[in-house]
């Protein structure tokens, strides 16, 4: 199991960096061809980057320095959180590809957040 959960850390953490990336540095070249993009002010996409980005370090490097673990299982759960609202702006967008995304990866980081809080946490 924990490998099982580690190695979501490391998946998550690729794809919550990549995608904060590009929320918060490249959004102006990224927004042109997304649609959902225009669902939310600049800000608040500016906000959802920043929070991937806190939330990328919180999946790994807690757990890695048994540096309070529990900040791990945090960080999935304020993943988890955030696609509710992506999932909301692609159904306000008619998007279902990214919809069918976002539902999947909010629910493994649900997944996540509960294998580090009761199935294997780190201790």
């Amino acid at each position: 199991m924990n490998g099982l959960l580690w190695g979501l850390q490391i998946l998550a953490a690729l794809v919550y960096g990549a995608s904060g990336v590009m929320k918060v540095f490249l959004f102006e070249k990224v927004s042109q061809d997304v649609p959902s993009f225009r669902a939310l002010p600049r800000g608040a996409w500016m906000a959802l980057g920043i929070l991937e980005l806190v939330c990328t370090v919180g999946l790994i490097v807690p757990t890695a320095f048994h540096w309070l673990p529990r900040l791990t299982a945090l960080s999935a759960a304020l993943l988890a959180c955030e696609s509710l609202v992506f999932i909301w702006v692609h159904v306000q967008c008619r998007e279902t590809a990214p919809l069918i995304l976002s539902g999947m990866l909010g629910l493994l980081m649900a997944f996540l957040a509960y294998g580090r809080l009761i199935l294997k946490p780190i201790l």
